[in-house]
């Protein structure tokens, strides 16, 4: 693997909130793990029994209230979500006009954003019909394997 290849490697990582990524190709296997957060928790694992016994009631109202959330962008639409990790583009290049705006149709099949994933374009297309009424990435922005990017009803 060339050294360019392992550096986007890394930078995809670094930027995501994954934590773990591993590939395998013909000429080896690499595996890249981000632990910078896990060492300092590892440290006081003495005290995370106190921790962990008094987050249960905390936890179970949060946990309400994205179950409640989570119902609303299912009625409201359906969701397109990425396909891969990379980096979500809404037009083709930088001064293009975006693929789609909120109130835009689109039909099964249409292109709706970019992900780049190591330096390929790959266009996103929408597997429903219907019309964008959000968009919920920004041009830009790292976006992971099954992310909602767009919301169609």
């Amino acid at each position: 693997m060339d050294l360019r290849k392992l550096k986007t490697l890394i930078d995809l990582v670094s930027e995501s909130s994954i934590s773990e990524l591993e590939i395998t190709e013909a000429e080896g296997k690499v595996r890249i793990v981000k632990a910078a957060a896990a060492v300092p928790m590892a440290v006081p694992a003495a005290v995370a029994p106190v921790a962990v016994a008094a987050a249960p009631a905390p936890v179970s109202a949060p946990a309400v209230a994205p179950e409640a959330a989570a119902p609303a962008p299912a009625e409201a639409g359906r969701v397109i979500k990425s396909p891969m990790v990379g980096t979500f583009y809404r037009s083709s290049s930088p001064g293009s006009k975006a693929f789609v705006d909120v109130g835009s149709a689109v039909k099964e099949g249409d292109a709706v954003c970019i992900i780049e994933a190591m330096k390929i374009m790959n266009e996103i297309e929408a597997d429903t019909a219907g019309t964008i009424t959000r968009i919920l990435c920004d041009n830009g922005q790292a976006v992971e394997f099954g992310q909602p990017l767009f919301v169609v009803e």
